[in-house]
């Protein structure tokens, strides 16, 4: 489709039109809940699930079967200054991984029963080194939110986005250093498992980056310019496009979020269809989840990125909507309530 938006402007007025949840569904599916052949709260978190999602698609009974994976994949001009232990070259050998199936994220795909699309942006165009330039132009930042956006299935009633992209997790920890303050050593991790010295060079390009940009660092959007990847800005346009389309969001892990964190600063409240799927094990990603008031589902020490983590927690909110709306009430079931 034909996004509604153009610019970065527009994209702000998309995010402030963006719909609430449906108080009447979550009240119904809170009131099921109340019924059901069960203690009551002996689901915990479980019923919390149910009724939050209820919420957001609109019925009493939520429904987990048709969930969509969407992979993106950019490359970073600053992976040039060493931040990474992997070369720019293996972002596109793990897109074709992914399209032949070989990766984790392809297995955990097909064990949760979803459906998994691949959109590599612009490979051989690497974003600019944000050390010393914007990352992108704002036509290129559009460009990105537009195919993440067009990537969601209407159709989907959940929705993961992971990513791949070698220096990624530089750009990730940059942008939360310019969103949530506080010093480039807080929120650089080890990524693909640098040594000591790639964690410095991470470091100071950050503290580089921010430097650079400082006087833009104010517009939440003008941080994902100078500071992102395609792959970031496409992931943060189809947690847009899912709020638009009232499906809800697994995040996955520090790379996810950032591009999370963009939304909740440009929009109060843009996050409130989104749950985090794990905390993973990369450096700044509880602290960063504490920032966006969400409590991760699964806590593993996973590092993979790709949707990996948001993917394994899709097993998590499918239990909770089975039994939600499969259980039987007291009434129907002919057992005597509380």
């Amino acid at each position: 489709m034909t996004p509604p938006f153009t610019s970065l402007d527009s994209f702000r007025a998309v995010l402030a039109a963006q719909p609430d949840v449906d108080t009447s569904a979550r009240t119904a599916a809170a009131a099921r809940n109340g019924q059901l052949t069960k203690p009551p709260g002996a689901l915990g978190r479980l019923e919390d699930l149910a009724i939050w999602l209820a919420g957001w698609q609109g019925r009493e009974k939520p429904k987990a079967d048709a969930p969509q994976v969407v992979i993106f994949a950019g490359n970073h001009g600053v992976a040039a200054r060493g931040v990474s232990a992997f070369p720019p070259e293996v972002t596109a050998q793990m897109v074709a991984n992914f399209r032949h199936g070989g990766a984790a994220i392809n297995q955990l795909s097909k064990a949760f029963g979803a459906a998994m699309t691949v959109h590599a942006l612009d490979l051989d165009h690497p974003t600019a080194d944000f050390t010393q330039s914007p990352a992108m132009t704002e036509a290129e930042l559009t460009k990105a939110l537009t195919t993440g956006w067009n990537a969601v299935d209407p159709q989907a009633d959940l929705l993961v986005t992971g990513e791949m992209g070698i220096g990624n997790t530089t750009s990730a920890a940059a942008i939360v250093a310019a969103l949530l303050g506080g010093a480039a050593e807080d929120w650089v991790g080890r990524g693909t498992g640098v040594d000591d010295h790639g964690l410095a060079r991470k470091a100071a390009a950050v503290h580089a980056g921010l430097a650079t940009h400082a006087a833009l660092l104010s517009d939440p959007l003008q941080v994902l310019r100078c500071l992102g990847g395609h792959e970031i800005a496409a992931m943060a346009g189809a947690i847009a496009r899912a709020r638009a389309e009232r499906i809800a969001v697994v995040l996955d892990g520090f790379i996810c979020c950032a591009a999370a964190l963009v939304l909740q600063r440009a929009r109060s409240g843009a996050l409130d269809h989104c749950l985090a799927g794990h905390v993973s094990a990369e450096a700044g990603h509880g602290r960063l989840l504490a920032a966006l008031d969400k409590q991760p589902l699964l806590n593993l020490g996973l590092r993979l990125g790709e949707g990996s983590g948001a993917a394994l927690a899709l097993g998590i909110v499918q239990g909770a909507v089975a039994c939600h709306s499969g259980m039987a009430t007291f009434a129907e079931a002919g057992v005597s309530g509380a």
